[in-house]
């Protein structure tokens, strides 16, 4: 695997190769790995919209077709109904005609609430169906069990001039939920981003209600950027970022802009929009790859067919904010493959902080999805395939230290049987195989060193299946400060226990470090230990035992 950063990609390479000598990344180790849903037994829908998140006690599973639920203690699948039967529950009334599509589901540890988006459409229409208008539907758990009871909605998604949603995005914060659609008026005119905020107080009440939503209306590309994903705040801040690529694949050209703005007062109808901001970035590439169904070398397999839809440009899964930091992935290309190029961009003000290219010299990685926790651990789950590697499932994490994302080694989370080709392509009403459109990561929120992924694979020549794996990372020890008041905190992760922390004033004498007295108290998934801040210079370190 081949890593870069912030600079050109042959010096930091070698920059990173050197670091990694001396610098520990997290270790990881697989949990519960188990099959989630397969093509012609769960669902007969392709593509699969591979997204789910983990809860408290479960891992909820929401695809074209299909919702499951999964005991995340020993994956036993204790719930499944269809995606249909999941909308009628919850008290959303669809025409016969109607037809839903592009799930999305989160989890909200704040709340300890779930909520999930689709959109419907008319699967009878003589015609294009994005010519037609159609509605979000909306849903929020009663609590935190997602085999519970479920409440949902269903609103146009453009009240104005009745166009067309598609590939809708969610995100939390602690004042709303945020709902984007990429909008159409037929199936090669798009015209723009749009945006719905949805207080999260209404959706807490014994009866929820969407009536006090603010609609933003269908925006301008070169304005708000393309495709629009609302980061889900894991930390339960109130960030309310919006994040987007200035190109998800109109062009070839390199692209360096991303395109960042907020929701101010997204919990009150008269919730505004921040200014656009554009964060500039090292060149990135569109990726060659099949769109509208005509082949442009996708990502190639072993029978070496080059058919398969990969990924555009876009953020296509969820970004993640957590300790004031954004963190996004989408799909780019190097040196001939489909790579990652992942981003830490500072909320507060949109400053990028880091970028990144994760690249294979054998294997076309796609479709991306990231998570982050507060002890600066990422993970990156994503499929990646190649000459000799069917489409199977990875996961890479990382950690940030001092500022600087250090990856380890990719792990093989679920091989791939076959290369994949499926029905449409076998009979040759499309000239492509549908993959993605999408993959889900999420972190556990009864332990935030616990990462979920759930990615797609192959099991066989023509049916696609889902892999739901949790990975157990443990943190490499860091150890930070920060001030509160007249105290400053020190802290560091839970999982060293045993480590002593000491000070000194005088770096010069290794003699001088002594034991801080103060008590070390747990704090939910650190270490803390808090001091008087003193107007003189010391030193903190961790001793091992």
């Amino acid at each position: 695997m081949k890593f870069s950063c912030c600079k050109t990609l042959v010096a930091l390479t070698v920059i990173l190769a050197c670091r990694s000598l001396v610098q520990a990344v997290p270790t990881v180790t697989i949990g519960q790995n188990f099959l989630g849903s397969t093509f012609g037994i769960d669902t007969s829908a392709t593509p699969a919209d591979c997204n789910g998140a983990i809860g408290l006690r479960h891992y909820v599973e929401f695809l074209n077709g299909t919702f499951a639920v999964f005991n995340k203690t020993n994956g036993s699948n204790v719930k499944r109904i269809s995606d249909l039967k999941f909308w009628s529950n919850s008290g959303v009334i669809l025409s016969t005609s109607d037809a839903v599509s592009d799930p999305r589901i989160i989890y909200d540890s704040s709340s300890q609430r779930w909520f999930a988006t689709m959109v419907d459409f008319d699967a009878n229409a003589p015609s294009d169906p994005t010519l037609e208008a159609n509605d979000f539907l909306f849903a929020v758990s009663a609590t935190s069990d997602p085999t519970g009871v479920w409440r949902g909605f269903l609103f146009q998604a453009d009240p104005d001039t009745g166009a067309f949603a598609d590939f809708p995005t969610i995100g939390v914060d602690a004042n709303a939920v945020y709902i984007s659609g990429d909008m159409y008026h037929g199936e090669t005119n798009p015209i723009g981003p749009s945006l719905v905020s949805i207080p999260k107080a209404d959706l807490l009440l014994a009866t929820p209600t969407i009536a006090n939503r603010k609609w933003f209306g269908v925006m301008d590309y070169d304005v708000r950027g393309q495709v629009l994903e609302p980061a889900i705040c894991f930390d339960g801040s109130a960030v309310g970022k919006i994040l987007a690529t200035s190109d998800i694949g109109n062009s070839s050209d390199p692209q360096s802009n991303l395109v960042a703005f907020a929701v101010q007062n997204g919990g009150s109808p008269a919730a505004t929009l921040t200014t656009s901001t554009i964060v500039p970035t090292l060149p990135w590439t569109v990726p060659d790859n099949v769109n509208l169904g005509v082949p442009q070398f996708g990502p190639i397999q072993p029978d070496g067919t080059d058919t398969l839809q990969g990924n555009d440009a876009r953020f296509a899964a969820k970004i993640y904010a957590v300790g004031g930091v954004i963190y996004a992935v989408h799909n780019t290309e190097f040196n001939g493959h489909v790579a990652i190029r992942w981003y830490r961009i500072r909320a507060a003000d949109n400053v990028r902080l880091e970028q990144g290219t994760i690249a294979d010299p054998n294997l076309d990685l796609i479709f991306p999805s990231i998570a982050a926790n507060s002890f600066g651990v990422v993970v990156i789950g994503y499929n990646g395939c190649g000459l000799s590697t069917p489409i199977s499932s990875f996961a890479i994490a990382g950690q940030t230290k001092n500022g600087v994302t250090t990856f380890g080694s990719p792990t093989l989370l679920k091989a791939g049987a076959a290369s994949y080709h499926d029905l449409y392509e076998q009979i040759g009403f499309a000239a492509t195989s549908r993959w993605g459109d999408y993959s889900a990561t999420s972190v556990d929120p009864a332990d935030p060193n616990r990462f979920w992924t759930s990615q797609m694979f192959p099991s066989d020549s023509e049916t696609w299946a889902t892999q739901i794996t949790e990975l157990i990372t443990t943190p490499d020890l860091l150890l930070s400060i920060r001030r509160s008041g007249t105290n400053v905190t020190l802290y560091w992760p839970i999982a060293f226990p045993a480590f002593h922390l000491q000070s000194n004033t005088n770096l010069v004498s290794a003699a001088s470090w002594t034991n801080v007295t103060q008590t070390v108290v747990t704090n939910g998934f650190e270490l803390d230990v808090t001091l008087p801040a003193t107007a003189s210079r010391q030193f903190f370190r961790l001793r091992s035992p």
